[in-house]
């Protein structure tokens, strides 16, 4: 015979197989998602260096894809700036900077803009303007 106490861990272990089960599909559709963007190697296998500009161009960047900066950290960096800042090579206050050597940067939709802020770098090329559907 079956008694209460039997049935009722029962259940409670039914309930946890449960909880357990959906928290394993939580996970399995999370990495769905976050496997289904880009990474995309700015300026190919040259990475980021000089006259990399218009490597951009025709390319279709979605949100959530991931920009990977590859460059000699002693000679170059990454700095996310706005369009005047692009524009006039200039990295202003709240300017964002990256430099590792092999920064990666999830893109958001909009427009994102990178230079490079070594003196003379981003007026020879090194520099990209994204727009991202």
């Amino acid at each position: 015979m079956i008694s209460v106490a039997s049935m009722a861990t029962a259940r409670r272990s039914s309930v946890c197989n449960a909880a357990v089960l959906g928290l394993v599909l939580a996970a399995c559709c999370t990495e769905v998602l976050v496997a289904g963007a880009t990474q995309w190697t700015v300026g190919d296998s040259r990475g980021w260096t000089f006259n990399v500009a218009g490597w951009e161009n025709g390319k279709a960047f979605a949100a959530g894809d991931v920009l990977v900066f590859n460059y000699d950290k002693s000679a170059h960096n990454v700095v996310q700036v706005d369009q005047a800042g692009y524009g006039a090579c200039s990295a202003g206050a709240g300017a964002r900077s990256f430099s590792s050597g092999n920064d990666r940067i999830t893109l958001s939709s909009g427009k994102a803009f990178f230079i490079c802020s070594f003196p003379g770098h981003c007026a020879s090329g090194m520099k990209i303007a994204v727009t991202v559907k």
